[in-house]
């Protein structure tokens, strides 16, 4: 041994005396840690690597045209090689600028070896630090499993086992979801300028840029990434250490999942329960409180439906626990309902769910009966499926409200009302009733209507007063007004009119 540390780098086998390297490119990667030394004479070695090791070559696997090896140097930096060692003089062939450029640019090291210095050379030394170190990483290893006894004895939260995580394997720790979201409570995600970090494929290797990046199974697939950066001025412990965390972490979310599961089973009780207005303040206040809701904090009543086929339950569910807000959520026969706080977070959750559609009631207090803002998220839900759009808050606006629920009163209104003009429009292909609604929508403002339905003003007060007479309506009185309003917003329910 001639005085490597334990966490070997390029650099110190640079060093080495005896070695004799020399950089030929890439110095800015000297920093890279060497985890093992590997002779290989493929031209692309990178399914049978696990990261971080320094490749030698005789010069059989350099390619000989530039592109080509650009294109070894790429695959070696993706698969997170340490350095490329090349034997001096034997059947390297000449080096094309293309690839000292990538070398450099990647920050690749490409060492050359003298002749004289035998490959097993290399080897030992990196060995003999190899085997110092396991030492070190064996303890953490061990003590890594007894993050187990942590979580069974001490009761630890997510945040106090991460940390305690970190000052043993000398990384710091990110979880993500596939998709960049919150993993586990408490644990922080990849900030942007670590985020491209995350992998973009089912199968990625374990090495990146500063550590490492591991999947974190769960029943069902992968659950989401475990992202372990070396920390300034810590001894990062090693994959192996890390491949532990990552089962500790899959552990974990075991554990979480389950507690959601259970949770969501009392939420969907206590929300049957509001639903029915079983509940009387006081207890409704207390179930919530045990959900996670705060006492001083409106909530939303949801009712959701797919936008083009059916709901995806999961994926409304998923889209909310990533939003880490407390809800509880119901399906009920078709209708799959959702309680949630009145917060951006909430209303922004809804939004993310792909292919649905959300009808909002407004903000009500905790406790407070759901009858009256189960009936706005129903008319909300409407209002979405008929404008398109994702999610739909009930305003005050919306006087939908007062009509009956029934379908076959609000059919009944709609003939009574609107029949006489609506069998015209079918009979001569005109527009009375559309040019009705359009005016009363601009509140009754004739020249904007007219310019929205691309006719003279004049046009537009011929088909008013040809649809009272037909609908025996005077459109100046407040009490037939109403009734007409009501009627074309029964028929727009229906899906009659777009």
């Amino acid at each position: 041994m001639t005085g490597i540390s334990a966490a070997l780098r390029v650099e110190d086998l640079v060093r080495v005396p005896a070695l004799q390297l020399r950089v030929l490119a890439g110095e800015e990667g000297l920093g890279r840690p060497v985890a093992w030394a590997h002779v290989s004479e493929l031209e692309d070695p990178t399914p049978w690597l696990l990261g971080s090791e320094l490749i030698m070559t005789t010069g059989i696997a350099i390619p000989r045209t530039a592109a080509r090896q650009r294109d070894y140097v790429e695959r070696l930096d993706e698969a997170g090689v340490a350095a490329l060692a090349l034997s001096a003089h034997l059947h390297v062939p000449p080096l094309r600028p293309a690839f000292l450029a990538a070398a450099e640019q990647r920050g690749v090291p490409v060492l050359e070896l003298p002749l004289q210095v035998p490959f097993i050379a290399v080897a030992q030394e990196v060995a003999a630090a190899v085997q110092a170190d396991a030492r070190k990483r064996l303890g953490a290893q061990l003590q890594i499993f007894g993050a187990l006894r942590w979580l069974a004895v001490e009761d630890l939260t997510t945040a106090e086992l991460v940390r305690r995580l970190e000052r043993l394997s000398g990384y710091s720790l990110f979880l993500a979801t596939p998709h960049g979201g919150s993993l586990l409570p408490d644990v922080p995600v990849p900030d942007a300028r670590h985020a491209a970090l995350l992998p973009s494929s089912a199968d990625p290797p374990p090495t990146v840029p500063g550590g490492y990046v591991l999947p974190v199974p769960a029943p069902g697939g992968v659950a989401g990434y475990l992202l372990a950066l070396e920390r300034k001025g810590a001894q990062p412990a090693g994959l192996a250490v890390v491949q532990h965390i990552a089962t500790v972490m899959a552990l974990q979310v075991t554990i979480v999942r389950h507690e959601r599961e259970t949770l969501r089973r009392q939420g969907a009780e206590t929300l049957a329960e509001l639903l029915r207005d079983a509940l009387d303040r006081d207890t409704a206040r207390r179930h919530l409180a045990r959900a996670g809701f705060a006492a001083d904090t409106s909530v939303l009543i949801a009712v959701l439906d797919g936008a083009d086929g059916p709901l995806d339950d999961a994926a409304a569910v998923n889209a909310l626990d990533e939003a880490a807000v407390p809800y509880l959520v119901l399906r009920q026969h078709q209708e799959l309902y959702a309680l949630i706080p009145d917060s951006p977070a909430g209303l922004t959750a809804l939004a993310a769910i792909p292919r649905t559609r959300a009808g909002v009631s407004r903000p009500f207090a905790p406790g407070a009966p759901l009858s009256v803002p189960r009936r706005e998220a129903h008319l909300a839900l409407t209002r979405a499926g008929a404008s398109g759009q994702s999610v739909v808050v009930f305003s005050d606006g919306m006087t939908d409200r007062w009509l009956h629920e029934d379908p076959s009163v609000l059919r009944g209104l709609m003939r009574h009302v609107l029949g006489a003009a609506m069998r015209y429009d079918t009979e001569h292909e005109a527009s009375l009733v559309v040019s009705t609604l359009t005016w009363l929508e601009r509140d009754r403002c004739t020249e904007e209507a007219a310019r929205v339905l691309h006719i003279h003003p004049n046009t537009l007060l011929y088909r008013l007063r040809r649809f009272a007479a037909l609908s025996g309506r005077n459109l100046s009185s407040t009490g037939d007004l109403t009734e007409v309003w009501l009627a074309l917003r029964a028929a727009r329910m229906l899906g009659e009119l777009r």
